[in-house]
This record gives C-alpha cells, sequence and structure tokens, in this order.
C-alpha cells in the first residue's frame, strides 16, 4: 500500500497537496447539498449571478458519502450527517431502477451501515437483477462492475445470516471479463446481441476502465482469484501507457486496439480522483507501484497543465470540470486518433461546474493516505 509521509521530504509536498485537496473537497460539498431533500445535488454550475445547485442525484449521493465516510474515519470534518443521508435513502428504494445504482447502494451500505444487509438482500433478488434492469441486459461495463464491488463488499462485510452470493459474484467477474479487449482495454457494454452493442460496445470511456479495474482488485483479493488481478494489471498498463505527456487521462479507448480513441474532454475527476482511486486498489492487491501516473495527473490539476491553469477554485472549495473542445474540432480530432495521426489540442475551453461525486471520490482515493 502506498503511503504519503508527511515527514519523508520525498514526499512531503504530495502530502502538502494532498491535503489540501481533502481538505477543499469537505468543505466544497456542503453548498452542494439539500438539507430539506437529504440528498446532493446534480451539479453546480458558475453562472453570472453566482453559483446554483442543478437537480439532485442519488447516484452523487451515494458516491460522495462513501468518500466522506472514508474521510470522517481519518479524522476529517464534515457538517454532513453521513449516517442520516444514508438512512433517508433507504426509507424508500424505487429510486433503484437500474443494476449500476444498486450496485453503488450494496457498496456503500457495506460500508458505511452493514446492519442494514439483510434487509437489503431480502427487497432484492440479487440473483435476478442483472436481467431485469435495462443496463444489466446491455452488459455495460461500469454498471456491472459497480455491482460486483458491491457484491464483493458485501461478502467481505462479514455480517452472519446473509445468503452466500460466491457464484453469482463469480459471475458477474466474467460477465464484466466478457467486456475486456485481449489487449486489456475494456468495451462501453457487450458487443453481442444487440445493433447498440455492435456498434458502440467495442469503445470504452475511461470509466469503463477504471472501475473495473478497482471492481477486479477488491474481487482477487477478497475471493484468491489470481486471474481478476491480471486483468486488472493489463487494462493499468493501457492506461498508463496512453496517459498524456502532462498526466491527462484520455477520454474514450478502442477494446479492440486500446488505442486511445478520443482524448478531451480531460477531466478532472479522472485526474485527481478515479484514476487514483482505481490505482491505488490495484497497488495494494499486487503490489505494483502506481504512484508515478497517479501523481503526475494530480498534477495537472494544480495548473501543470494544457492551459496553465490551476483548476482549483480556493475561495468557493471546488475544483472545475474539465477541459474540453468545440464539437466540430473534437470530432475531426476522433477521426485523426481513429487512423492513427496526430490530434491537436487547441481550442480548449474550460467547463466551469463542479460535481459532488468529483469531490466525494477524491476523497474515497485520498482521505486515508
Amino acid at each position: 500500500m502506498l503511503e504519503i509521509a508527511a515527514n519523508d521530504p520525498v514526499t512531503s509536498p504530495r502530502a502538502v497537496l494532498v491535503e489540501s485537496l481533502v481538505e477543499l473537497a469537505t468543505q466544497g460539498l456542503p453548498p452542494m447539498f439539500y438539507p430539506e431533500k437529504n440528498v446532493f445535488c446534480h451539479r453546480l454550475n458558475r453562472t453570472p449571478q453566482g453559483l446554483e445547485k442543478e437537480g439532485i442525484s442519488r447516484r452523487y449521493t451515494l458516491m460522495t458519502l462513501l468518500g466522506l465516510h472514508k474521510a470522517r474515519a481519518a479524522g476529517f470534518h464534515s457538517d454532513i450527517d453521513i449516517d442520516g443521508v444514508l438512512t433517508a435513502l433507504g426509507m424508500d428504494t424505487n429510486w433503484i431502477d437500474n443494476l449500476g445504482d444498486l450496485g453503488l447502494y450494496l457498496w456503500t451500505c457495506a460500508r458505511l451501515r452493514p446492519d442494514s444487509l439483510r434487509h437489503i438482500v431480502a427487497s432484492f433478488d440479487l440473483k435476478k437483477t442483472v436481467d431485469q434492469f435495462p443496463d444489466g441486459c446491455e452488459r455495460r461495463t461500469m454498471e456491472l462492475a459497480w455491482f460486483l464491488t458491491g457484491l464483493t463488499y458485501l461478502k467481505l462485510s462479514g455480517q452472519p445470516g446473509l445468503p452466500d452470493f460466491t457464484d453469482l459474484t463469480h459471475q458477474i467477474y466474467q460477465l464484466v471479463k466478457d467486456n475486456q479487449g485481449s489487449r486489456g482495454a475494456f468495451g462501453h457494454l457487450a458487443t453481442r446481441g444487440s445493433s447498440a452493442g455492435r456498434f458502440r460496445g467495442r469503445i470504452g470511456s475511461f470509466a469503463d476502465q477504471v472501475y473495473p479495474i478497482y471492481a477486479f482488485s477488491k474481487f482477487g483479493q477478497t475471493f484468491g482469484v489470481r486471474d481478476a488481478l491480471q486483468h486488472a494489471t493489463d487494462c493499468a498498463h493501457v492506461i498508463c501507457g496512453a496517459q498524456g505527456p502532462l498526466g491527462q487521462w484520455w477520454w474514450h479507448y478502442d477494446s479492440v486496439t486500446s488505442k486511445v480513441i478520443s482524448k478531451h474532454p480531460v477531466y478532472s475527476v479522472h485526474q485527481e480522483a478515479m484514476g487514483p482511486m482505481a490505482l491505488f486498489s490495484l497497488s495494494e492487491a499486487t503490489g505494483e507501484d502506481f504512484s508515478t501516473p497517479i501523481f503526475t495527473g494530480l498534477d495537472w490539476i494544480v495548473g501543470k497543465n494544457e492551459l496553465n491553469l490551476d483548476m482549483r477554485d480556493q475561495r468557493h472549495h471546488l475544483v472545475w470540470r474539465s477541459f474540453y473542445q468545440g464539437r466540430f474540432r473534437s470530432y475531426s480530432n476522433n477521426v485523426l486518433n481513429f487512423v492513427g495521426l496526430p490530434s491537436s489540442a487547441a481550442g480548449l475551453k474550460v467547463r466551469y461546474e463542479c460535481r459532488p461525486y468529483e469531490l466525494g471520490w477524491l476523497l474515497y482515493a485520498f482521505a486515508d493516505r
């Protein structure tokens, strides 16, 4: 496990940066919260009138609770009533209408409220849910990976009286693995069984890479499946090998060739949260050191990027969402990437919004380091 020691003169700048980001996240999340609804917003936008909340997201709320829980355990303070929010989410679970959210709910409850798992298992027929939800039927990589992670933490909870879901967990692992190309990258969904799969399935986003890395790392450790750790490592080598010269984690990958298909947008959440979260987990499971790509990616956030712009808004305790290009330039660059020609980073703009899960996953990746 990689630890960032504050008393180590080599790593102390990293420790200072990480602690500052964790403090920023814990202070930035309360303004994204609706206390009267016990849920986080979908996003916070910068407008001429100031910062404005838009929509609600229970999915983002679950991710954020996972991060806040880890921050609390590490000694950081937050004004959010973590346990109260999770209790409110569980009072009526009709909002869970997809496999991904069910997986995240299992994951969150197993980490925060393991005593609630027996009720959840009684409320959902977990062995049939994959084929009951559209994302499960399409075998979507990210959502299956969340469900695999939830089942793995169900096992790790050690709660007495729970059914044995070992066979189901192995079956879900196989479904996720089926979406991985022979060279290591994951597609977005199963390529067989639907026209969407044939045309869209082979191209996976960065999320389609990192959530399986995380899920396979935890699953492989928990169930002693070395094959899972190897497949996670294969994917990690793909994204690390493709990482940009300024530490950029690129956006889309071809699961057949494992080449980058589209580079932009570059998302802050990938740089400061999702990439580190997955690679830290794999490092813990295998002992392989991914600190260089993790912290090169983190440096992108603080100004070592294409625009020399610090993506942190220290006043409002936020990190702005992304660098992106206009539609025409983005499309032309995708064509160039697909045929193997160099693309252009010209015309980059900043997306001035922040979503709660970005800060939540940042806490989950770094709060205990």
